[in-house]
């Protein structure tokens, strides 16, 4: 749960192309509780191939329309702007040259294919923007639960900062994780001979891999739960309160997973980890 504090006004920079996607993304921009004096900026970029193409023009401009028919209203200043070339690139330059709170991009655009989980644009803004970015995937019916993902990182220390301080809703159903490394296997030992134990006697002996393996699992989730309080300490500062646990495997497929599981509506976590 959310105990509403008081926050400085947000300025939200939110890509329009047209798709389900964009026009999914800019009514959840419009449901969040922003600050009094809030802006945002809908910004459309005309392709190569569009930008003598009047139908396709036209139609950006009609998307344009809608978004800031949607976002109009409840107290948010809102400007709309077009430009010409690379969507990513573009929106990136924007960004550099007015900085936002938050850069809101659909997940895929008009000519995204069947399967892919992200657009080539939004794909490429989260790479090389410098600034947060919130990804939105249609349908999407609000922020009822929300999974803030933590690994000691500067980059994951930065995301749950700016959540601190994020418009969630008050009652936003806050959820932390951390994912601690798949468990260690101790029959590396066994690898530790390179001709024969004739010769080479083993360096670690099995029973010494596996006390071993066992002795760093254990430490792995000593951290894990340092890090959960730590992190449980930041939020409950700013007004939030959060439920936690621990995951053991690899990171990705079990945040997707525990996304599935329980419904999670948005994910929080800072764009680089501690892993190369």
């Amino acid at each position: 749960m959310i105990t509403p504090a008081l926050r400085s006004p947000f300025n939200i920079l939110l890509a329009v192309d047209g798709s389900e996607h964009s026009r999914t993304a800019a009514r959840f921009v419009r449901g969040l509780p922003l600050p009094s004096g809030s802006k945002v900026t809908a910004l459309g970029v005309l392709t190569a191939r569009n930008y003598y193409y009047a139908p396709g023009r036209a139609a950006l401009l009609a998307a344009l329309d809608e978004a800031q028919a949607i976002l109009e209203g409840n107290g948010l200043e809102v400007h709309t702007g077009l430009r010409h070339g690379h969507p990513a690139e573009q929106l990136s330059n924007f960004a550099d040259d007015h900085p936002p709170d938050l850069i809101v991009v659909g997940a895929k655009g008009l000519r995204a294919t069947l399967g892919i989980l992200l657009g080539g644009v939004a794909q490429q803004v989260v790479e090389y923007a410098r600034w947060p970015v919130l990804v939105v995937r249609a349908p999407c019916a609000g922020l009822r639960r929300v999974l803030l993902v933590v690994d000691g990182s500067p980059h994951s220390q930065r995301a749950v900062d700016y959540l601190a301080q994020f418009p969630l809703p008050a009652t936003a159903e806050v959820r932390m994780m951390h994912v601690l490394p798949p468990l260690p296997q101790p029959n590396f030992a066994r690898l530790a001979r390179p001709i024969g134990p004739e010769l080479f006697p083993p360096l670690v002996t099995q029973r010494e891999a596996e006390e071993a393996a066992v002795w760093q699992a254990e430490a792995d989730e000593r951290e894990g739960q340092t890090l959960l309080a730590q992190t449980l300490e930041t939020l409950r500062a700013a007004g939030i309160e959060a439920a936690s646990g621990l995951a053991r495997g690899d990171a990705a497929t079990e945040i997707i997973e525990y996304v599935k599981t329980h419904e999670i509506d948005l994910v929080v976590a800072g764009s680089r980890g501690l892993s190369a």
